[in-house]
């Protein structure tokens, strides 16, 4: 039996795993703790518990993404992941790790079937060896292979550049948001990616573009023209730069409550995408963090 103090030293590393499998931090945590249940009525003691429970959970996330597809169809407008603190994940060490808890590759994940999703992550986020990927997913090497060999294709498709220095994306954020500021329309345009473009995700909620804005000229027209309405009720409206997801964002409070989370994706020294998150069941997670570090 799986003693709870190995548990709750795995637990960043198992969050880590069921988040990018998901998308979904509250869902995430719901997959630990099943696993845990499981670790309880589990009567052998495992050979490699870090192994055990991470087959138990990539195993339990497989399952939620197979019965979250039609849900998915149906959502009203853009999807994007839940977004989540950066001291929600065990310790990465390399630009793809970092790369894969960003709202947008995780959105590019989205394109895969649940299968290649587990394998490719697996194989190239967590280094796990192909004949562990196999063992996990309950199939051969050779199928392993072909997963992670398919999900590499279908991902490079629609990777954009990341930019790995996080010094460098919050000093680009910093002059977008002083652009703001001053009202300099110019200045946000020259800040943006020419094929930049702004995803919001309102679920059906509460007001949001349904639609996604492509464009620098229409980005940039699009934030200011947000930037101007909350700053015209600064008694109401407050804003917090964060890191979220491992990159910059921009944090909305309207009436003292978590409203938005904009998360800025940054590549060769411009804003590549923005991601508008305002569904509040999207927000749940992150207003309850964020009320336990005040």
């Amino acid at each position: 039996m799986i003693d709870a103090r190995q548990f709750q030293e795995l637990r960043p590393y198992l969050f880590s795993i069921a988040y990018r499998m998901l998308g979904r931090a509250s869902e995430a945590e719901d997959v630990i703790q099943d696993a845990w249940l499981r670790a309880q009525q589990s009567a052998d003691a495992p050979d490699s518990t870090r192994a055990w429970l991470s087959t138990v959970v990539t195993r339990l996330c497989l399952d939620r993404l197979k019965s979250a597809q039609a849900t998915r169809e149906e959502y009203v407008g853009p999807w994007l992941p839940e977004p989540v603190l950066p001291d929600a994940f065990a310790p990465d060490a390399t630009v793809l790790q970092d790369e894969s808890i960003t709202l947008a590759f995780l959105v590019l994940l989205e394109r895969l079937s649940p299968a290649e999703r587990a394998a490719f992550l697996l194989r190239e986020v967590f280094d796990y060896e192909y004949r562990d990927v196999a063992g996990i997913l309950d199939v051969n090497e050779a199928a392993t292979r072909q997963l992670v060999h398919r999900a590499r294709e279908r991902l490079a498709q629609g990777r954009k550049r990341f930019e790995p220095d996080p010094e460098r994306r919050r000093e680009v954020v910093h002059r977008f948001l002083a652009a703001a500021r001053e009202g300099d329309l110019a200045g946000l345009e020259e800040l943006l990616a020419a094929d930049a473009h702004w995803v919001a995700d309102g679920g059906g909620k509460v007001p949001a573009a349904t639609r996604v804005v492509q464009g620098a000229s229409p980005v940039a027209r699009f934030f200011l023209g947000i930037w101007t309405k909350g700053a015209a009720v600064p008694d109401r409206w407050r804003v917090e730069l964060r890191e979220i997801n491992g990159e910059p964002a921009l944090l909305a409070f309207v009436d003292g409550g978590l409203d938005t989370v904009f998360v800025f994706s940054i590549g060769d020294e411009r804003i590549q995408s923005v991601q508008a998150v305002r569904n509040p069941e999207k927000l749940a997670w992150l207003r309850g963090r964020l009320e336990l570090t005040r």
